[in-house]
């Protein structure tokens, strides 16, 4: 069982490094206010699912989510 905690702590602390780097490498919000003028019936904002930034925020929610999960995972028998 030692083993298992072990592997989830390691695995724990690579997604939180990769959530941080992945969050830091998005694009600021402001940068999308060009939507209001009209800009979103462009080729970027049609596709912006299959952007960079797009990929960017599919994986800071998969991040977000085993973030969630491993550390629920982690503290089930801490408060039994």
């Amino acid at each position: 069982m030692a083993i298992v905690k072990d592997v989830l702590e390691i695995v724990f602390i690579l997604i939180s490094i990769a959530l941080t780097v992945i969050v830091l490498m998005q694009e600021g919000k402001q940068q999308g206010l060009g939507s209001i003028g009209g800009m979103a019936e462009t080729y970027w904002g049609k596709n912006k699912g299959r952007s960079m930034e797009g990929v960017l925020v599919k994986a800071t929610t998969a991040m977000v989510i085993l973030f969630f999960v491993i550390s629920a995972i982690m503290n089930i028998g801490r408060f039994a």
